[in-house]
């Protein structure tokens, strides 16, 4: 059996692993494990990713805005442009602008220039909202969509630039602690030691706990539908916001000429090769076609990903308390991709014993929130 040695073992290739990756291997020795013969194959691949400061309770927003200096101008080896302004419009239906009005009040002052606005405002923006459908929204000028494979492959680059080894097909088989080392086993016969693991494995990563010893957390992978439709405003629709129902029953957003809508649908599902929903996808025409003038007759790609969360909804990141040199990133949910420059430096600074961030810290981001063990979090005992 082939044997290598770091400083720190990261499992999983996503988002989560290969920042923290890149953020560790500026000062320690790396091993990156995907179990896939391609990095980013499952969640991380499938993003519809938009940065979006109003999206997620206090603690994402902290990290969110805490990712976009990162974003604006990224460091040497990233592609220069990582994001461009495609604005948002969450809008409430009649008898729901209450909603929208307490999101408003929720995510200022750290996002100061979020605005609340009318039915008729609402409309000016995205001209196919039906306008009697339409009573309050709110609008994001500043948000933005992702490169997610430039950012991936930014941090990857980065990675192996400091040193770091990455192995695919390596699908973790066990891992033993034993004295001051972790010995983690792949299916590829390969044998992996370091005194620190990193479990960044997704919708995988109560199973990693689990073979590890370590008690899961209560992450639920959920399934998230994405389809295409075509837009009857053609290449113009290129110049309209995204456009999202306050209350998740679909969201639109434009691709060139079409639109990428979803469901938004969160039906837990075991972590996997995640399907689209035809259901969902039916059920998210209806109120695409009841709330606009898209005209939805049929469908063009569809494809699933998987968003998994905490009970809490908050990341997981730090260390495990009862396990030696066990730390967690997981659980980003549908955040994972906007916060993955906050999240990798804290979750970095964690694993080396070194001080949070101070700027994480001024807007408001509480470590104790995002630990593996905080009250209220954990799965509830069996019977």
């Amino acid at each position: 059996m082939t044997t290598t040695g770091a400083d720190v073992v990261v499992i999983g290739g996503g988002i989560a692993g290969v920042s923290i990756a890149y953020e560790l291997s500026k000062s320690v020795r790396v091993s990156l494990l995907e179990m896939e013969s391609t990095l980013a194959y499952h969640t991380t691949g499938r993003s519809a990713a938009l940065f979006l400061e109003t999206y997620g309770g206090e603690q994402v927003r902290a990290l969110t805005t805490g990712s976009r200096e990162f974003f604006d101008g990224p460091p040497d080896g990233f592609e220069p442009t990582l994001m461009t302004p495609r604005p948002l419009l969450q809008f409430a239906r009649a008898d729901r602008g209450d909603r929208v009005e307490r999101m408003h009040a929720s995510v200022l002052p750290l996002v100061a220039d979020a605005e609340l606005l009318d039915g008729p405002q609402c409309r000016e923006l995205f001209p196919l909202l039906r306008p009697e459908v339409v009573e309050r929204g709110m609008y994001e000028p500043r948000a933005m969509a992702l490169d997610v494979a430039a950012i991936h492959q930014g941090y990857l680059r980065g990675a192996r630039r400091g040193g770091a080894e990455v192995f695919r097909s390596a699908r973790v088989a066990s891992l033993e602690r034993g004295g001051e080392c972790w010995t983690v086993v792949t299916d590829d016969g390969r044998e992996h030691r370091a005194p620190v693991v990193v479990n960044a494995a997704g919708a995988w990563a109560d199973r990693v706990a689990t073979a590890a010893g370590v008690g899961p957390v209560g992450l639920t992978p959920l399934r998230r539908t994405i389809f295409m439709v075509a837009s009857p405003w053609g290449e113009a629709t290129s110049g309209l916001p995204n456009c999202s129902d306050v209350d998740e029953s679909f969201y639109a957003n434009p691709e060139g000429a079409q639109f990428l809508c979803s469901p938004a649908d969160e039906t837990p599902c075991p972590p996997s090769d995640a399907k689209p929903d035809d259901v969902e996808i039916a059920r998210a025409i209806e109120a695409i076609n009841a709330t606009t003038t898209i005209g939805v007759r049929s469908i063009g790609a569809s494809w699933a990903g998987l968003r998994t969360f905490a009970r809490d909804r908050n990341l997981v990141i730090g260390a495990e308390p009862a396990v030696r040199g066990f730390f967690w990133l997981a659980g980003q949910g549908g955040y994972g991709i906007q916060t993955a420059p906050a999240a990798a430096r804290l979750g970095a600074a964690l694993v080396l014993g070194q001080s949070i961030p101070a700027d994480l810290v001024a807007r408001g981001l509480d470590v104790a929130r995002l630990a593996p063990r905080r009250p209220g979090n954990l799965p509830a005992a069996p019977d």
